[in-house]
């Protein structure tokens, strides 16, 4: 079996400073980290889609740096909208990946166990939105022809609408030309998203995305076509991916916060349950 877990959108500050006035990022980032290092069965690798800083400046990076070398398992990254594709590069140096590109873009597969990861830059410099553009794409086409080994696709901006139209509106610009490319590969099991700080799953493609939330604040749940953008602190969380020969790629959503239990199933002594009589 091969387990890949799914951060995303850590929004790092220099140490001592908050995200948007309040949210205490890195305190949330580091939590969440201990989370995962606290699982029962450890990770296989994480995958961080992107945001791991919030203005892409050097004391960011080097948190995020101090951060993920905590963790005994490879770590594969990509740039969100927040960083920056040349500053990544810099700044990150010695993770998996991060070598130049024919486009400058920071682009690459890896294995993890029994499945193949395909990670993609969405970053466009200066804009909110995302865009992969024709060489990723066409590099992109080739790499899902090469074999059909179950595939994981990961990039910050998530190709889908959601309904939450003030992120939808910075979303993936070429995600029609995505879907070309993506369609006809079957093997091609999970899109792995960040960007809109919600857990959400749905279809693009024929393939199911998984969207995951961020590890500090969260987008508000607002469908209205005039929903203001706002965030929350609901509940952090991040996607496990379960693969296996019998099971094909599952995808558990875990949180990170403390919660009761674990219990066993079983009755309080003396109860007497309907249907027992007899």
């Amino acid at each position: 079996m091969t387990l890949i877990a799914h951060m995303t959108d850590f929004h790092l500050r220099p140490r001592g400073l908050p995200c948007y006035r309040v949210s205490d990022t890195n305190m949330l980032a580091e939590r969440a980290i201990r989370s995962l290092k606290a699982l029962d069965t450890a990770p296989d690798a994480l995958v961080v889609t992107g945001d791991l800083t919030d203005r892409s400046d050097p004391r960011e990076y080097a948190v995020a740096r101090r951060l993920l070398s905590e963790l005994d398992m490879p770590v594969y990254i990509l740039p969100g909208n927040h960083d920056s594709t040349d500053d990544m590069r810099r700044e990150m140096t010695g993770f998996p990946g991060l070598s130049e590109n024919a486009d400058g873009k920071i682009f690459y597969t890896t294995e993890v166990g029994g499945v193949r990861l395909i990670v993609l830059d969405t970053h466009m410099p200066g804009k909110p939105c995302g865009e992969l553009g024709a060489n990723q794409l066409s590099w992109l086409e080739a790499r899902l022809r090469e074999n059909n080994q179950p595939t994981l696709i990961a990039l910050h901006h998530p190709p889908a609408l959601t309904g939450i139209r003030h992120m939808d509106a910075i979303g993936l610009i070429d995600a029609p030309a995505l879907a070309e490319v993506l369609a006809p590969h079957a093997h091609v099991e999970r899109i792995l998203c960040g960007h809109l700080h919600r857990p959400i799953i749905t279809a693009f493609a024929g393939k199911i995305m998984t969207l995951a939330p961020s590890t500090g604040h969260q987008v508000v749940l607002d469908l209205r076509e005039d929903g203001p953008a706002m965030f929350n602190f609901e509940p952090a969380a991040y996607f496990l991916h379960y693969h296996s020969p019998e099971t094909g790629v599952v995808s558990h959503m875990a949180y990170v916060e403390d919660y009761p239990g674990p219990y066993d199933f079983f009755a309080d002594e003396g109860v007497v349950w309907p249907g027992d009589e007899a």
